[in-house]
């Protein structure tokens, strides 16, 4: 079942959890989309993703689940603690830095929220407690 959409048709207000898993749904997708798009272009892959960039998209899942900032987090490149090994965070940077202009032309709605979410600074970054 879509997170939150439960919720939507009980007709009941959102709760915090549910946004906090509607967050974190939004941003898996968003990140899987764009090492797909990466992958398709620089592996010639088709619709499967190669080894090396299954292991990131995973290893990416992982951390946006384990974030200590919850649904509160802001978008890894302005976040505080770096969770992800050096080497992996070199990976997924020449990931964004590939697909993020290529976002607006494929995935526009998905490239907006994620423009939104970098731009709005929101509260302060806390540690879910």
């Amino acid at each position: 079942m879509i997170p939150g959409l439960k919720t939507a048709l009980s007709g009941k207000g959102r709760q915090g959890t549910d946004r906090q898993r509607d967050r974190t749904a939004q941003e898996i997708k968003t990140v899987g989309i764009m090492i797909g798009m990466y992958c398709r272009n620089r592996h010639g892959g088709g619709r499967m993703l190669c080894e090396h960039c299954r292991n990131l998209r995973a290893y990416a899942e992982e951390r946006i689940v384990k974030c200590p900032f919850g649904g509160n987090k802001p978008v890894c490149s302005q976040c505080p603690i770096h969770c992800y090994k050096p080497q992996m965070r070199r990976q997924i940077g020449e990931v964004m830095r590939f697909a993020g202009p290529r976002m607006m032309f494929r995935h526009p709605i998905l490239a907006i929220r994620h423009l939104i979410t970098q731009r709005n600074p929101g509260k302060k970054c806390r540690r879910d407690a």
